[in-house]
């Protein structure tokens, strides 16, 4: 399992125009449903990183420690000294809204400790991610809050950033996630999802050659193969692992057959799934995730998944949706359908592999009701986290 930080009271999308008056939060350090608690005492800093006017490189301020985290003081409010002001390096115009700043949390002061690093299976979630709030506008020189109206009103989204690396590039690749601050299941990262998505980088990182079994070198040309893949990912949620996935493939000579890689989940969870495909597009210039609406409760597929099935499924991915088990009979049903009519041309069915963390016994009931539509899963993998049941990876 994975800590997570995050905001129990989030900063305000506009400061008080009060001066230094600082930003009131409420930290909290707790697993992906936010129901458990980190039970040891951590040290939580803060750093600002300066969103707008838009800097030509980053600009994050050096990180100072903000409190101790401990389960006695979970409620406790938290003052955050205000960022530096801007006034002695940018000019003002008269009609320009003042400065906004997103707030960072992380439990050390390295600048590695602000992202997630994606491939390191061995220590990813040793210690809690990192959080990063959205901007929050402070008053210009002129006292011309960054868009006054709603000012005091909380904020409903957070992020965190995600960093891999893979071996044709010499910078590590970072991207960003959002997730809802509801309690929404669908709008949040959960634990399989990253880890999963830890797997795939390792994976592509592997070299088949050396001390690959077969599994998985054939895992491995399915998903990062140059020829065209096609890729349908169920119960996406914010889209990390079809995002993931999408960059990693874009690092590839793919040619002008690129393949597609298809998310879907429910209505409700398109738009921050698009959202977050969007504001990664730069990452994923020749294989580009595309997000659709996948009920499986309805036997019909809308067009984008159709057409997933007419060029044949090479992979149906899925991670974290076993929490629910009423829903197994509907999941059931929705695979059978795919891989019945996803078949490769030669005949092949596409392979199934899921990220899957243990949260209740009665979750162990899928691999029997997977057995009776031909499918037979076994465990390839694991990501240990930080403890308790681990995120592990099957293959059917």
């Amino acid at each position: 399992m994975f800590y997570y930080i995050s905001f129990l009271r989030p900063p305000p999308l506009h400061a008080s125009t009060t001066p230094n008056q600082p930003i009131i939060i409420m930290p909290q350090i707790s697993n992906d449903l936010r129901t458990e608690y980190l039970e040891d005492p951590i040290d939580i800093y803060y750093a600002w990183s300066l969103h707008a006017p838009h800097p030509s490189s980053p600009v994050i301020t050096k990180p100072a420690k903000l409190t101790s985290w401990r389960t006695s003081t979970a409620y406790k409010e938290i003052p955050v000294p205000r960022p530096p002001s801007l006034d002695g390096q940018h000019k003002w115009k008269a009609s320009e809204q003042g400065p906004s700043w997103r707030l960072i949390l992380t439990c050390g002061t390295r600048a590695i400790d602000q992202v997630v690093l994606l491939g390191e299976t061995n220590t990813i979630g040793k210690t809690p991610f990192p959080v990063m709030s959205m901007p929050v506008g402070f008053p210009g020189r002129h006292g011309l809050g960054n868009n006054n109206t709603g000012k005091g009103a909380k904020q409903e989204r957070i992020s965190r950033s995600y960093s891999l690396r893979v071996p044709v590039q010499d910078r590590p690749i970072v991207f960003e996630i959002t997730e809802q601050t509801s309690f929404d299941l669908d709008k949040k990262i959960w634990d399989s999802g990253i880890g999963l998505s830890s797997w795939l980088v390792q994976l592509y990182n592997a070299n088949p050659g050396v001390g690959m079994d077969e599994t998985l070198s054939d895992v491995r040309s399915s998903l990062f193969s140059t020829d065209a893949r096609h890729i349908l990912e169920l119960g996406a949620g914010t889209g990390i692992v079809a995002i993931t996935l999408a960059i990693l493939r874009s690092t590839l000579d793919l040619g002008e057959q690129p393949g597609s890689v298809v998310t879907t989940d429910l209505p409700s969870a398109i738009p921050i799934l698009q959202d977050n495909i969007n504001a990664n597009h730069p990452l994923t210039s020749t294989c580009v995730a595309q997000a659709a609406v996948l009920d499986w409760e309805h036997d019909e597929f809308s067009l984008a998944v159709q057409a997933q099935l007419d060029a044949g499924l090479d992979v149906i991915i899925m991670a974290d949706v076993t929490y629910n088990t009423a829903s197994f009979p509907a999941l059931i049903g929705t695979l059978s359908r795919l891989i019945q009519h996803g078949k490769k041309r030669d005949g092949r069915p596409p392979k199934v592999l899921m990220g899957y963390k243990e949260r209740h016994s009665d979750e162990q009931s899928l691999w029997d009701h997977a057995r009776a539509i031909g499918l037979d899963f076994r465990k390839i993998a694991q990501v240990s986290g930080a403890g308790g049941n681990p995120i592990e990876i099957w293959l059917g």
